[in-house]
C-alpha cells in the first residue's frame, strides 16, 4: 500500500505556521528565504520554481500560513507588503494544481474598527496589512474547494525566540528594553496549539468558502499583558498608549464570532480560561 502524500505547509516561520509544523511532523514546512532554518526556502516570486515543486511534490492540501504581518513595515512599504501578500498569492494560483485543496489562514485584521463580526460582516481594514489581507482572500475564494480561515491573536512559541507576542514581551523584558501596551485594543487571543488544531481539523473536513476562527472572549492588551507576566513568571513593565497615538494602525475592539453551528465553529478558550 502506498504512503500518503504529506501536506505542504507554506510559511512555517509565522506563530501558527511554526506551530504547525512541530505539531504535525508529517507536513512538508517552507519557510521565507531569509529565514535562518533548515526547512525548504520559498520563491513564490518565482512561478518556474512553483510548477516544478507541484509536479515532483504533489500534495493532497496545501496550508498557506505565509505573510508579512508587520503593520508597521507594511505601512513603511506598502509596494513590498502588495507583492508578499497579494502577489504571491496571484502566482501561487496560478500554478496550484486543481486536485489540491488551498487553506489561506487569515486575520482579523480584515477589519479594524470596534465591532463583533462573523463571516457575513463587511471587511474594514484600517492598515496596509489589512488591505492585503482582503484582497489575498478574494484571490483565494475565487478558486473552487479553497477555504479562507480567519482568526484573532495567537500566543505561542516562535521560531526565532522574539517575534511572537509572548517571546516579544520576554525577549524585551530580559534585555530592560522599553515595551508600551495598547490600552485600546480588543482581541480574540487563543493559544497557537488550540488555533493549530482546528486548522488542521478543518483542512480534513470538506468546508469551502470563508470560515471564523472565533474565541470565548476578546481580552484587552492590557489584561493579555498582566496573564503573560504571570505565565512567563516575570514582573513586567510597561507603559500604556492610546492606539490613536501609535505611529502604525492598531484594531479597537476586533472580536470575531462565526455564523455556522457545528463542532468546528466551537470558539476557542481564550488564553484567560
Amino acid at each position: 500500500m502506498s504512503r500518503p502524500i504529506p501536506d505542504l505547509l507554506f510559511g512555517a516561520t509565522s506563530i501558527v505556521g511554526f506551530t504547525l509544523a512541530r505539531r504535525f511532523p508529517t507536513l512538508r514546512p517552507f519557510v521565507p528565504p531569509a529565514a535562518k532554518n533548515d526547512w525548504p526556502a520559498l520563491h513564490l516570486e518565482d512561478p518556474t520554481w512553483l510548477q516544478t515543486l507541484f509536479s515532483t511534490q504533489p500534495a493532497q492540501r496545501l496550508i498557506y500560513c505565509h505573510a508579512v504581518c508587520d503593520v508597521s513595515k507594511c505601512e513603511e512599504n506598502p509596494d513590498w507588503a502588495y507583492e508578499i501578500n497579494v502577489r504571491h498569492i496571484q502566482r501561487l494560483l496560478e500554478a496550484l494544481p486543481d486536485t489540491t485543496r488551498l487553506i489561506y489562514v487569515s486575520s482579523d485584521h480584515v477589519f479594524g474598527g470596534d465591532g463583533i463580526y462573523d463571516e457575513k460582516s463587511d471587511t474594514c481594514p484600517i492598515s496596509v496589512y489589512g488591505h492585503t489581507r482582503v484582497e489575498a482572500e478574494r484571490l483565494v475564494l475565487t478558486r473552487e474547494r479553497s477555504l479562507v480561515l480567519r482568526a484573532g491573536l495567537p500566543i505561542g512559541t516562535s521560531y526565532n525566540g522574539r517575534s511572537g507576542h509572548s517571546d516579544w514581551l520576554e525577549y524585551r523584558h530580559r534585555r530592560n528594553l522599553p515595551i508600551t501596551i495598547v490600552e485600546d485594543e480588543h482581541r480574540s487571543v487563543v493559544w497557537a496549539d488550540d488555533l493549530a488544531n482546528r486548522i488542521m481539523q478543518f483542512a480534513a473536513s470538506d468546508e469551502t468558502g470563508l470560515r471564523h476562527i472565533a474565541a470565548t472572549q476578546a481580552i484587552s492588551r492590557i489584561e493579555l499583558a498582566q496573564f503573560l507576566s504571570q505565565h512567563l513568571q516575570i514582573d513586567l513593565v510597561y507603559d500604556t498608549a492610546s492606539r490613536h497615538e501609535q505611529p502604525a494602525p492598531h484594531l479597537g475592539h476586533v472580536e470575531l464570532t462565526s455564523v455556522y453551528k457545528g463542532h468546528l465553529y466551537q470558539p476557542l478558550p481564550s488564553v484567560l480560561i
